[in-house]
């Protein structure tokens, strides 16, 4: 097969037109064309006012393909180490089923290593109905929520795939095509920006649940880890619920970056914890016809190009970063708290993210510096300190919102305008800059501003600003060797240790994981 790239379509192309203009540019013939797969597509939106366009990378399998003036297509897949000489001694144990510890599962259990996976909350089904519960009744369950459970905490997102790490090993590949195998759309495969959407990811999480377990691996829900076995500075295995023993060799911790518990016991048992950097902010909410409108222009309502979303960065005069997270194209600002009594936030998406409403994150970066505290927690008590400040009880579990016009202006906003909150169970008016430090809040609206420079419309005085989102990323980073190893057999891996940032990237170092063991041990 040869490869072609860069090749750019009037986004309202037919497939015949497409390859029209294969022929055109790159003279290879229609009639020659056996098929072709799609690398690579992408929007290019800058001649909005004209047309927008559709940028591919395709590989041609071509029933002639004698010509050496283009380049090769040679597909790589995925493939794990070979296998180390000694046998293992015990099941592999996984704390915590989220893209990290899938991954490492599923590793494992494809090279017959028979994993056991931890998991401290409820299987998927039965976390949707709890999370379902809070949202519409105010129903808040510890053990069960939008953090904890079957899938991680990005089960309730916009399901983003896109990173920004460099794969010379196809584990990227890898785990797009087992998501796919599991129930994604084959889109993801060649998406310049691929999400899943919280429907369809909760049936991947369970389907590639079923396919561990079939290939001999085990899951335990309602499995917290409470403590660790250790001797002669060797894991020894983990006690669950204060309770039940369970031995193993190799440990590895794919907690996410709510397991506050955990980091506590972690920290008591002298594994070794750094302070890490770290982001808060709040989530704006737009209509989403007005950033179709900003994106799209004149096309903005045609269903091929869906809906629009942005991606924005500023610099404060102050050194000081603020950039759009998360950003979730007609979805819902989604309450996220992992802990009684507190407030938190997030963005969710289903897959045809067709709710009226787009939201993102807007945050601003948080040095170890800010924290004013040596503590290797100290990052995660300043998240807890604006959780728990928010949290109003007079209207549990209710979001404190402002309109942006009185965001910066320091005033309690008293109605809302025309765009409604997507937050439930509800929200109550506050002044939000009265709950974060001054330099967030002055970071936020100069960034804010700014950010409406670039995209029209973003600083609309009517957009609804909810808070607060802080659990971004890990607040802490579990620090381990060139083996992965923070000791002997205990592997921290994901984004919870501070070593991934999103679903495709935890995903991928919990795969570097199971590879570490696979090159040390034989089933």
């Amino acid at each position: 097969m040869i490869q072609i790239n860069n090749l750019r379509m009037a986004y309202s192309h037919t497939e015949e037109e497409l390859l029209n203009e294969i022929e055109i540019n790159y003279g290879i013939k229609k009639n020659n064309i056996e098929k072709y797969i799609i690398l690579k597509k992408s929007i290019d939106a800058r001649s909005k006012k004209r047309m927008i366009f559709f940028e591919y990378n395709l590989a041609l399998k071509l029933k002639n393909e004698n010509s050496k003036k283009y380049s090769k297509y040679e597909e790589k897949n995925y493939s794990v180490p070979e296998y180390g000489k000694e046998k293992i001694p015990n099941k592999p144990i996984i704390v915590g089923s989220g893209p990290a510890g899938m991954f490492t599962g599923l590793i494992l259990a494809e090279n017959g290593f028979n994993p056991i996976i931890l998991e401290r909350g409820k299987d998927i089904k039965t976390r949707s109905k709890d999370v379902k519960n809070f949202w519409n009744n105010g129903i808040f369950n510890e053990k069960s929520n939008v953090q904890f459970g079957e899938g991680g905490a990005g089960t309730f997102s916009d399901g983003k795939l896109t990173t920004l790490i460099k794969d010379k090993n196809s584990r990227i590949k890898k785990v797009l095509e087992e998501f796919c195998e599991a129930g994604a759309p084959k889109e993801i495969l060649y998406l310049n920006k691929p999400h899943i959407g919280t429907d369809i990811l909760k049936i991947v999480v369970e389907n590639i649940r079923n396919k561990i377990e079939k290939l001999g691996g085990k899951y335990y829900f309602d499995s917290n880890v409470t403590d660790l076995i250790i001797k002669n500075s060797e894991i020894m295995g983990v006690i669950i619920n204060n309770n039940e023993k369970l031995y193993s060799n190799n440990i590895i911790l794919s907690i996410g970056h709510s397991s506050r518990d955990t980091f506590e016991m972690l920290l008591k048992n002298n594994i070794e914890i750094h302070q890490k950097p770290f982001s808060m902010g709040i989530r704006i909410e737009h209509d989403q016809d007005l950033i179709n409108e900003s994106q799209y222009g004149k096309f903005k309502n045609d269903s091929k190009l869906g809906a629009a979303d942005y991606k924005l960065s500023y610099r404060t005069k102050q050194n000081r970063a603020v950039y759009t997270f998360c950003m979730c194209p007609g979805g819902y600002v989604i309450a996220s708290q992992s802990e009684k009594n507190s407030i938190v936030t997030n963005g969710m998406s289903k897959y045809l993210r067709n709710n009226k409403n787009s939201n993102s994150a807007v945050l601003v970066n948080i040095n170890t510096e800010d924290f004013n505290s040596a503590h290797p927690l100290a990052g995660m008590f300043m998240q807890r300190k604006i959780e728990y400040s928010s949290f109003n009880p007079n209207k549990p579990y209710f979001a404190p919102v402002q309109l942006l016009e009185d965001f910066l202006n320091n005033k309690v906003s008293k109605k809302i305008k025309n765009i409604e909150p997507s937050y439930t169970p509800g929200y109550y008016f506050k002044d939000l800059n009265e709950n974060i430090p001054n330099f967030i809040s002055e970071s936020l609206k100069e960034g804010i501003i700014n950010m409406g420079n670039k995209l029209k419309g973003f600083d609309y005085k009517y957009s609804v600003l909810t808070g607060f989102e802080t659990r971004s990323s890990s607040p802490i980073t579990i620090i381990r060797n060139k083996n992965l190893e923070s000791l002997k057999g205990l592997y921290p891996a994901g984004e919870g240790a501070g070593y991934a940032g999103g679903i495709t990237s935890s995903a991928v170092d919990g795969i570097r994981v199971a590879e570490e063991i696979i090159k040390k041990y034989k089933p």
